[in-house]
């Protein structure tokens, strides 16, 4: 009998176990937002889950967040009628990918996963018509400036702060819209947080349905969003 070729072998070695050969190269998870973004302790709750999964060495994770900012100031294309045409766009993308490329210079990027939450302040300014287009306009810049077609998209959708719309007008609006944009798209996905924001905050007073999440909550956010970037990682590979 003829010796079998040993890359045939191989290939079926790996198709009976399971296992895909590795292609190497690195995973990058780009962390964005506002002010519960901000809370997120990623070293903590987020980076250790991800190396877990794909090993320290393969793995690069960038955060850059502000607190009480809109959409816009990521978006640069953001337009609404309610708003001053001057006001600012585009100013914390710049900052945020500026992080990124110095971390990704001369590396071998295998998948990229953009995590994000934010929303409050649009709801909050009455802005929740245009979140949705913003949202899928921000994710295709992302990817444009990337030069990738098969970003991930983990997004965090507003907590039960405020369904009545009665601080915040638009909070239900952009929360439906969060869902939307997560349920929009191969490789997209949300992540629910009403069951976060109670208990304690992370200077030990009591809250409930607070704006932002509570110490454990940060726990459990960064575990959300680790499970649901690896698990579509997973998915693609």
């Amino acid at each position: 009998m003829d010796r079998v070729p040993v890359v045939l072998l191989i290939a079926f070695l790996l198709a009976v176990s399971g296992c895909k050969p590795d292609t190497g190269g690195k995973h990058l998870f780009i962390l964005s937002g506002q002010s519960n973004m901000v809370g997120l302790d990623h070293q903590a709750f987020f980076n250790p889950r991800v190396e877990q999964a794909f090993g320290r060495d393969k793995v690069i994770v960038v955060k850059d967040a502000k607190g009480g900012q809109p959409i816009r100031r990521w978006f640069k294309d953001w337009e609404s009628p309610l708003t001053d045409t001057a006001a600012v766009r585009g100013d914390l993308y710049d900052s945020l990918m500026h992080k990124v490329y110095a971390q990704i210079k001369d590396q071998k990027i295998r998948t990229v996963t953009f995590v994000w939450m934010q929303g409050e302040r649009d709801a909050r300014l009455g802005l929740g018509a245009v979140y949705e287009a913003s949202l899928l306009g921000l994710y295709d810049q992302l990817s444009k400036d990337l030069n990738r077609t098969d970003v991930h998209f983990v997004i965090g959708r507003l907590s039960d702060f405020d369904l009545p719309n009665e601080k915040y007008p638009h909070w239900t609006m952009v929360r439906e819209a969060q869902v939307r944009v997560g349920e929009a798209r191969p490789g997209f996905a949300w992540v629910n947080t009403d069951d976060l924001n109670d208990g304690l905050n992370e200077k030990g007073t009591p809250i409930k349905n607070d704006l932002h999440m509570s110490g454990a909550g940060y726990e459990e956010l960064g575990k959300r969003f680790a499970e649901r970037a690896i698990q579509l990682i997973r998915q693609q590979e």
